[in-house]
This record gives C-alpha cells, structure tokens and sequence, in this order.
C-alpha cells in the first residue's frame, strides 16, 4: 500500500516537496520559465460541480492556469483546452439546443483570447440497462496528439503543465520525459475507490511533479465583475 501524506501535495512548501524522487529542477533559468498548460475540461468541470457541493463554481480559465503556472514560478503562454459540445439527437430536443447554444456561447467568448487553443472531440450517448450515460470521445486522442507535437513546435518549452487524470496518458508522459521535459501534473483524487476521484498512482508515478488541486485555486480565479 502507498501511503500519501498531505504534505506531498501542499503548494507552500518548497519546490520539491512533491516531486517524484527520480527528479531535480535546480534554479529555475531563463528556459524552464515558460509553460504551457494543457486541460482536461471534463475532469476539471466534473471538480468544479464536486467542490460547488452539486453547481459548477464560475471562474476565469484564463486566470485560473496562469494562476496554477505562477504557483510553481513559471508563465503561462499557451493553454490547450480539450472539450466536446453536447449531444445532439438526430431530431434535437429544446432541451439539447439551449444546451448547445450556451455552449457555443461559452466556446466564442474563450476563443476571443489568443492565449487559449480550444480542441473539440464528440460526447457520445450511451444506453446500457435502461441508464443513459453521456461520454467525450476522441478528447484523450487529440491532446495526445498535441503532446507530441511539443518537443518539435515548442522546443524552448522544458515544463508542461498538465491537467488531467486519466492513466492513458502515462506512455505520452513517459515519452515526453524521455525528450527532457518535466511534466507537472495538477489534479485530484480520494482513497475512496470507484469514485470520479479514484486514481491510479501510475500517473501520479510518471510525471516529473504533482500538485493536489483545491477549491481556493477556483476561488482565486473568480470572474471579473
């Protein structure tokens, strides 16, 4: 069993309290300052409802990773956001089209910042025993893609902030490693097993450095009014 003391994940204190031992970031020179941040929505909306008790907290996703970036003294110059519109019917409910409209809403307002880079998969329904389940599709594929793709677009890039929970990205991860890059990995997760915040510590295991997230990191990146 692996025991996971709260100190591991605690922002305040130094650097490499909570870096994988096999690491060392030594001063922070001019190449390791600049970052880019690279976001599961899903998994980042389904925390914001479970800390907001049952309503998604309102925040700036802007704000919000550049806040993230500055906590382990580093700039923010790019945010990949991954995303999928919601389902439609072959004959749509009005239900789904105000839901599909909010959406397009919230995705023009994101997209009229040029830090941010919006990636869209597709949400899939799904009927299994008479329970309908809504799941994104082709999400995990696309920031794969764009994961890859860093060493060669960004080669002055030498720290990758990473969003996410799912272990299918560990091979990435571990590749990324492998070109010299230092993968920080924000997110959350429980001992309560079979839980949305159940995780794997494969994926805590592969990076170079991980960070529990918290509701004052929502908080501290509230809307301007």
């Amino acid at each position: 069993m692996i025991k996971m003391n709260r100190k591991t994940y605690k922002v305040e204190k130094s650097k490499k309290d909570n870096m994988h031992p096999s690491d060392s970031f030594g001063s922070l020179d001019d190449s390791f300052k600049n970052t880019l941040v690279f976001i599961d929505a899903g998994f980042l909306s389904k925390l914001s409802r479970y800390f907001g008790k049952g309503k998604y907290l309102v925040y700036d996703i802007v704000k919000f990773s550049e806040n993230i970036s500055k906590k382990r003294k580093l700039e923010c110059k790019k945010i990949f956001y991954y995303t999928a519109p919601p389902f439609q019917s072959h004959n749509s409910s009005s239900e789904e089209r105000t839901r599909k409209d909010k959406y397009d809403g919230f995705i023009k307002k994101l997209s009229e910042n040029s830090k941010i880079v919006i990636r869209e998969g597709r949400c899939q329904k799904i009927i299994y025993s008479n329970k309908i389940k809504f799941s994104q599709k082709g999400v995990d594929t696309l920031m794969t893609m764009d994961l890859m793709s860093v060493p060669i677009k960004y080669p002055n890039i030498k720290k990758i902030i990473l969003i996410a929970c799912d272990s299918d990205f560990v091979p990435i991860i571990n590749q990324l490693r492998e070109f010299g890059l230092k993968i920080i990995l924000w997110t959350y997760f429980t001992k309560k097993r079979n839980t949305n915040f159940s995780r794997s510590f494969d994926l805590m295991k592969a990076v170079s450095e991980y960070v529990k997230l918290t509701k004052q990191d929502f908080e501290g990146a509230g809307l301007n009014e």
